[in-house]
């Protein structure tokens, strides 16, 4: 083969390379978080069928294009539900644009309807996801996440539920991309995630 042609080749194959370390770079490195912990290598979410506040379906292709912040809960937890919704509230105020979804999984499916849902996060943000389904439904989506929740009988029927505190960063390929514990920092957070709702650092 001439010289020239063997340069053309070694140019070409030099330029696929790149491209396709380009595109590892950009959707399989880690995100920078100073707020939480990201993985090394984002986890992908398996199937699942849950319902959101609307009565409309809620599965895997609702957490792609774009960046989600999930919750989990249960509409009567006393405390550390709404406080983390209100704080949810706020932050996302401070994220710029349509880019970061908020979603809140009740861990209660048998009290939160999807009414009930819709109900309780219109106190919160109107622009909240919120979803429910079946108790193998919810496990199979949670136990995804790396979360758990456990029911704790009550006096006379009633209960409440133990569950994750953590927030879960979902990228926009259905992904786990990292997660938050608490207690949070609204400035910091906001900070992490400001770049991935504009689209500014890599997927």
């Amino acid at each position: 083969m001439p010289t020239r042609t063997w340069i053309v080749a070694w140019a070409v194959a030099a330029i696929v390379v790149g491209i396709g370390a380009a595109l590892y770079t950009r959707f399989d490195a880690p995100v920078a978080l100073h707020a939480g912990t990201s993985l090394p290598k984002p986890r992908p979410i398996g199937e699942f069928s849950l319902v959101n506040q609307d009565g409309g379906p809620f599965v895997r292709a609702t957490l792609e294009d774009r960046w989600s912040l999930v919750f989990t809960g249960f509409t009567h937890c006393p405390d550390l539900c709404p406080t983390t919704l209100a704080f949810l509230a706020s932050l996302r105020s401070r994220v710029p644009g349509d880019g970061l979804q908020v979603v809140f999984v009740t861990v209660d499916p048998q009290r939160d309807t999807p009414e009930r849902i819709a109900e309780y996060l219109a106190h919160f943000d109107a622009g909240f996801v919120g979803a429910t389904g079946t108790d193998e439904e919810i496990e199979r989506f949670t136990r995804a996440l790396g979360l758990a929740q456990v029911r704790n009988p009550g006096v006379g029927g009633e209960y409440t539920v133990d569950h994750s505190t953590a927030l879960v960063l979902i990228d926009p390929k259905a992904r786990v991309a990292g997660y938050f514990q608490p207690p949070h920092d609204a400035d910091v957070l906001a900070a992490d995630l400001a770049p991935l709702a504009k689209g500014d650092a890599p997927l």
